[in-house]
């Protein structure tokens, strides 16, 4: 129970909490079952295929190979786990600088267009990012391209704006540094996109708040890739080669995943309500309906693995796990279909 309440009070603190529970075993999907569906059981055999699946594609690898004995592992999973939980990950991505004026202005009521454009132009990498992103087929607005960061502020609205600028500004952390990891980095990057996306349009049919449940959509991806680059940073400390093994990166992703994107969310001050969505989507309560978060990682991810012709989770089984009417969620997918299609031939497509 200490480790439990530990966790709950780290959510608020300002600084990492050293004594949170980093040694239980969590999963991306965890969704609540209700009387009307399958059995828990049924239910946790797709969505533990659907997660296997997605980190053989993301890895670049089959499923059975991420399955490995991890013994020979235990020198490196134990640095890291000793790393996130003294506060001391090395990969760890800093604020961005703008983040803060951007988060204030864009809560306040007052807040002009010209204001935000403001803080936006203040950051070269922030325009120039922000340019692309907002022509590539996840935000375009219309065939006509955006010239301007003005003129993407007028079109967009002050809300539609936060969401790109938000991706805008976590694309520098995501883009590759060599060619190792160039795989990983790009469909970690169009992954996490894609379940933004669709966090943030289940955001809206529920009248929730879009924006802000897009940056959470995006977490899970950045934190993949910091894991891996730490795990990198370990492997050559440790003299064990250039690369880790991908059985060793899915064994530590899945087991830190949501613990690094609460480490995330506090290195960078983000309000008390991101981490309450984190761990709702981490540790639901039974019998509660699905965070607009859960339901988008399990429509994201699943599309995105059709898109990529991986195999993914079936029609049916997808309409019965999500918590979303059925209409809800062909609408969703059908807007993720046409973004993924798109990107196929886009040069903004990331």
């Amino acid at each position: 129970m200490s480790g439990f309440l530990s966790w709950i009070a780290s959510l608020f603190s300002r600084q990492p909490d050293s004594s949170a529970d980093t040694g239980h075993d969590t999963r991306l999907f965890n969704p609540t079952h209700s009387e009307k569906r399958d059995t828990p059981d049924i239910q946790g055999n797709w969505i533990g295929q659907l997660e296997d699946n997605l980190f053989a594609w993301l890895l670049d690898t089959e499923p059975k190979k991420l399955k490995a004995d991890l013994s020979d592992f235990e020198p490196a999973f134990h640095e890291l786990e000793q790393r996130i939980a003294t506060g001391k990950l090395e990969e760890l991505p800093r604020q961005p600088g703008t983040l803060p004026l951007l988060l204030k202005a864009l809560s306040a009521e007052t807040t002009e267009r010209r204001q935000i454009s403001r803080i936006i132009l203040s950051d070269p990498v922030l325009t120039e990012h922000l340019l692309q992103i907002v022509n590539s087929p996840f935000f375009r607005y219309n065939q006509n391209r955006i010239e301007s960061v003005d003129q993407a502020v007028f079109v967009l609205g002050l809300n539609g704006i936060r969401s790109v600028a938000a991706a805008a500004m976590m694309r520098p952390m995501m883009s590759a540094r060599n060619s190792r990891e160039a795989l990983f980095a790009q469909r970690a990057w169009r992954w996490a996109l894609t379940c933004a996306r669709a966090t943030e349009m289940i955001a809206k049919l529920r009248g929730q708040d879009t924006s802000a449940y897009f940056v959470v959509g995006l977490m899970p991806g950045l934190a993949y890739l910091t894991i891996r680059r730490e795990l990198v940073r370990i492997s050559r400390t440790l003299g064990t080669g250039p690369e880790p093994d991908p059985a060793l990166i899915r064994a530590a992703i899945g087991k830190y995943q949501w613990h690094v994107c609460q480490v995330l969310a506090n290195s960078w001050n983000l309000p008390p309500k991101y981490h309450a969505w984190l761990f709702a989507t981490e540790r639901p309560a039974p019998g509660q309906p699905h965070s607009p978060l859960t339901d988008g990682l399990l429509l994201g991810s699943r599309e995105i693995l059709r898109h990529s012709h991986q195999r993914n989770l079936p029609e049916q089984q997808l309409y019965e796990i999500l918590h979303l009417p059925p209409e809800d969620v062909t609408r969703v997918r059908n807007m993720l279909v046409d973004m993924l299609e798109e990107g196929k031939t886009s040069p903004t497509s990331g």
